[in-house]
């Protein structure tokens, strides 16, 4: 069995920090928390988004108040994302290891009835051996999702020959729990400062992290 990589798609394989940000300042808005710059945002951001959003409130948000913040951040984000495209290199590179003979596979967070057609927009979802968004409701953590993820590939992939590729720390705490490696790339939410205290290798490139999860589990 061959090495397979899980790929992370907002930050890691689509390049929106910039939708992100807008729609996390139009979210702020409605709790009285005045705007984020982006290196503000990638400093403090972190996973699952409730504890964001109660560091930034001093408290923990209320049902309403999380609901409101939801809503706009989602609405804010389907504007602003339709401007988004890949990260510079990362069509290449989910070709490349599909014609090199490993699998590979997509699970994300955002909503799995818009992440798998925009997916398709971009011509990937035949590199993939399966597509997962987020069922259910917002605000959790990635690794129930993973597992479940996994459980769907069944044999076609090893936890242990498997590397996730994200750009949270909670991607890398994710693979960990289910016995995988992870690469994380600083392009995205995190910064390198946020990422490398989770003890898994830090890159800046998507390159650097295809070529290291072939090293990692091949």
């Amino acid at each position: 069995m061959r090495t397979h990589i899980v790929w992370d798609w907002n930050g890691t394989l689509f390049h929106d920090m910039e939708a992100v940000l807008g729609a996390s300042n139009a979210a702020f808005a409605t709790i009285g928390v005045g705007p984020m710059s982006l290196q503000e945002y990638r400093e403090q951001y972190e996973i699952p988004i409730p504890r964001f959003y109660q560091r930034l409130l001093g408290r923990q948000p209320s049902p309403e108040e999380w609901l409101k913040l939801d809503d706009a951040f989602h609405d804010r984000y389907r504007e602003l994302s339709a401007a988004c495209g890949l990260t510079d290199g990362a069509r290449e590179l989910v070709a490349g290891w599909r014609a090199a003979g490993h699998s590979q596979s997509l699970l994300s967070l955002y909503v799995h009835e818009q992440l798998v057609p925009l997916v398709d927009t971009f011509g990937l979802a035949g590199d993939f051996l399966r597509v997962d968004g987020r069922r259910g409701p917002a605000g959790g953590q990635k690794a129930e999702h993973l597992v479940r993820h996994l459980a769907a590939l069944g044999e076609h992939v090893d936890p242990a020959r498997t590397v996730l590729i994200g750009d949270a720390a909670d991607d890398a705490l994710a693979a960990l729990s289910v016995g995988a490696h992870a690469v994380l790339y600083t392009g995205g939410s995190h910064t390198r400062e946020k990422l490398e205290p989770v003890g898994v290798p830090v890159v800046d490139t998507l390159a650097e992290a295809v070529e290291l999860a072939g090293r990692i589990a091949g």
